[in-house]
């Protein structure tokens, strides 16, 4: 939008609020008035020219065809668009004619309302218009704000008119619709530190995304085309994306029919979108009210091309029990299938962490490609997504999934990072990604990054956080470096630079090192003393006993309340489950009961430190026997626990001894791909008899993980970068994972060397001086 209108149609909109409204609503809710007023006017001012020729088919219907009931197709069609008004009144007829009564104009002013065909109806139901007609009415300043809104200065339709001085009026578009709509909420939220514009996008962003989209195919596209938007706001992506190839003088000029689809949650925006294309002659119903993630709302459709800025950084917990069921996937939108390290097919999770749902609109774009039998050129998709997207969640977790289905699957054919400070409501680094399923032969198995965050010139003022913008000329060199796949070398500042990568320099094998458990054991009455306490509970059952000593044992019921209420004040956060047992009797016995076996044991044992706990377990195991003591294995691992304790220096402690005959050694050495020496750096350690193997237990507290990448061998790594440090290490491989994760940083990062220090002290020098001068300027003034 022309920056001169852009600030004309603002001033338009202060000068209503400041001249209007002032009085009557709260700074915050201006836009409740100038929303739906500013669509309301851009319909009825396109109703005007026609409104003669749709009273004459009312005529017709009612008179002379005997109709009881309107035929809207016959309405529709005498309007010129896909809406019309059957009452006597426009808004401008309203101004003319109202009176001093109140009243009589909010009588009117329904009965106009109540003409709209059924589709604008709706729309003034989302926008609550009829309230805040009754509101300013009440406070006696309705006729005010009609008579600004139907002003001959103002053009608030999207046709280009004349004031009466003969001056031109440009039109306003859905884009500046958008503009309009987010200064409104960026400057009317600014004292109530609400969320601004969320779902707006700026137009060089827009229109970089449609080049990127549309004109590498420019010579295939289908003679009927269908373009989506899973979170449209208020449609200017759709409509961009339709003028961009419809253009008659643009680069596509496309003749066939293109069908706009989307989905918005927010009551205002879904309104202004659904007016905009009743206005551009779109079909209405394609546009959806409600929660994309909650509902598939266009379940079964597939689309061509899909552009969309869902909401990033935004929680989607009130939505996840349409998703999934405890863990459980149940919307088949983010239901996938992916390869384990050992290439067996498992179902993985495709849903993010409940703080934001940016990835899941990407998934539900994805589930709405259409394939090559669907359509020769398949379906392609450009995302604006914030750095997250690119790099958190762990492998094995919903993000990483995500990334690792798009990139395995071949979709994903560039990403490319935008300058900060580009968008409206926010500063921080954001990124267009590109998917097609139907990559050209020379980006098969190839993803390209564009780091385009030093391509922009500056604003002459700000609009929010937005201080910057692609010039013709910047989006024109992404889109050639995209489309020549070029790799470019940043050798200025503010150049662009890209790379080309292999999909599987993406990926890493996520793996776990264990080291074995090593323990000490000794029995003495300070060990023993723990058993007392249930290890998940030993903080209050502590108090308890210090409080009341053996009465938890004797009369427990008496300080069931005292004990609940310390926990409640230390806000321990005790489910029911743990608050019912720690006043149970029964667990207070337990621990009494225990204490009396180990004491009995270490009677028998004695009070030698024991360097090998497995010799020690053995000895226990023998005592155990002979006195004929009977423990649980859960009881008797809590008796081992209280009395021993990792020490590097102690023996190693013994999981399992496994006996493998000649078949058996022969699978397991091709599962882990190694030689037979190599098998304790797997965990398999030979005992020293034919096909007897060791496993040690693993220490929790040690286990580390490394990220070896997908071209890597785990082994070669594993011996290069672990082995020299951790000699007792060895390869968990059952537990490895496989993950992707997208760094600019690390394949862009330049280097900026240090200032030298002859620098750094000419400028300290410098201050000094210049700081002298100050002082000595001061001195003289005071004297």
């Amino acid at each position: 939008m022309n920056q001169s209108v852009h600030n004309k149609l603002v001033s338009f909109i202060w000068s209503v609020a400041d001249d209007c409204l002032r009085d009557v609503y709260n700074r915050g809710k201006y836009r409740d008035v100038i929303l739906p007023m500013v669509v309301l006017r851009r319909l009825d001012a396109l109703l005007e020219p026609t409104k003669q020729d749709v009273w004459d088919e009312m005529s017709f219907q009612r008179d002379e065809a005997g109709f009881t009931e309107w035929d809207e197709a016959g309405l529709r069609e005498a309007s010129g668009y896909v809406f019309y008004n059957t009452s006597e009144w426009t808004l401008q007829r309203l101004k003319d004619t109202a009176t001093n009564s109140q009243q009589l104009l909010i009588g009117n002013f329904e009965d106009y309302l109540n003409g709209f065909s059924q589709n604008v109806k709706e729309i003034i139901d989302n926008f609550k218009l009829r309230a805040q007609i009754r509101h300013m009415a009440v406070k006696d300043v309705l006729l005010d704000v009609l008579e600004k809104f139907t002003s001959p200065y103002i053009n608030l339709t999207p046709f280009e008119k004349q004031d009466p001085d003969g001056r031109k009026l440009p039109a306003l578009s859905n884009l500046g619709m958008g503009y309009v709509f987010e200064e409104l909420i960026r400057k009317f939220n600014e004292e109530n530190n609400e969320e601004a514009g969320e779902h707006f996008t700026p137009r060089e962003v827009i229109d970089l995304m449609t080049h990127l989209v549309f004109e590498p195919i420019k010579d295939k596209l289908p003679p009927v085309m269908t373009i989506y938007d899973p979170a449209c706001g208020s449609g200017g992506m759709l409509t961009e994306s339709q003028n961009f190839i419809k253009d008659e003088e643009g680069i596509i000029r496309a003749s066939g029919d293109v069908h706009l689809y989307g989905k918005e949650i927010n009551d205002e925006t879904y309104a202004i979108c659904k007016s905009d294309m009743m206005i551009k002659g779109n079909d209405p119903q394609n546009i959806r009210l409600g929660s994309t993630l909650s509902t598939d709302e266009f379940a079964g459709i597939h689309f061509n091309f899909m552009l969309s800025n869902p909401p990033y950084g935004k929680s989607w917990a009130s939505e996840q029990k349409y998703i999934k069921d405890g863990k459980e996937v149940i919307d088949g939108r983010f239901k996938i299938k992916l390869t384990d390290y050992w290439g067996e097919v498992e179902d993985a999770d495709a849903t993010p962490r409940s703080s934001d749902g940016q990835l899941l609109f990407l998934m539900e774009m994805v589930s709405k490609m259409k394939s090559l039998k669907q359509s020769p050129i398949g379906s392609r998709i450009a995302s604006v997504h914030n750095g997250s997207s690119l790099f958190t969640g762990d492998a094995g977790g919903g993000e990483s999934n995500i990334r690792r289905y798009i990139v395995e699957n071949d979709w994903l054919e560039a990403i490319i990072q935008l300058p900060n400070n580009l968008f409206y409501n926010t500063g921080i680094t954001t990124y267009i990604w590109l998917l097609s399923n139907n990559k050209p032969a020379q980006r098969k198995g190839k993803v390209q990054l564009i780091d385009a965050s030093q391509r922009f010139r500056k604003l002459r003022k700000n609009l929010g956080n937005k201080n910057c913008e692609f010039a013709p000329e910047h989006i024109r060199e992404i889109v050639d470096a995209y489309e020549q796949m070029l790799s470019v070398e940043r050798k200025a500042e503010d150049d662009l630079a890209s790379q080309v990568f292999d999909n599987a320099d993406l990926g890493y094998y996520k793996v776990t090192i264990e080291r074995p458990k090593r323990l000490k054991a000794q029995f003495t009455a300070d060990n023993i003393a723990t058993l007392r306490f249930d290890k998940s509970l030993r903080e209050p059952m502590e108090w308890a006993y210090e409080q009341f000593g053996e009465e938890v044992y004797t009369n427990l019921t008496k300080h069931e309340k005292a004990i609940i209420d310390w926990c409640e004040k230390q806000e321990l956060n005790l489910s029911t489950k743990l608050q019912k047992a720690l006043v149970s009797p029964a667990l207070w016995q337990k621990g009494l009961d225990l204490i009396a076996i180990a004491t009995r044991l270490m009677t028998v044992i004695g009070t030698d430190e024991y360097n090998d706990f497995n010799a020690f377990t053995a000895r226990v195991d023998q005592v155990l026997k002979g006195e004929q003591l009977k423990l649980s294995a859960s009881e008797k691992n809590a008796i081992l626990s209280a009395v021993s304790w990792y020490h590097p220096e102690a023996e190693k402690v013994v999981k399992s001894t496994l006996k493998l005959n000649a078949e058996s050694q022969k699978q397991l050495l091709n599962r882990l791909g190694c030689r037979k020496e190599d098998l304790p750096h797997y965990g398999w350690y030979p005992s020293g008899k034919s096909g007897e193997y060791i496993q040690y237990e693993t220490e929790g507290d040690l286990r580390d993980t490394e990220n070896v990448p997908l071209k890597d061998n785990i082994y070669s790594y594993f011996q290069k970068e672990v082995l020299p440090h951790v000699p007792e290490a060895w390869i968990n491989l059952e537990a490895t994972k496989i993950g992707y994760e997208i760094s600019f940083n690390k394949y862009f990062y330049r280097h900026k060397p240090l200032r030298s220090l002859e620098e750094i002290t000419a400028d300290i020098l410098a201050l000094e001086k210049e700081s002298d001068g100050l002082i000595q300027e001061i001195l003289n003034f005071s004297h």
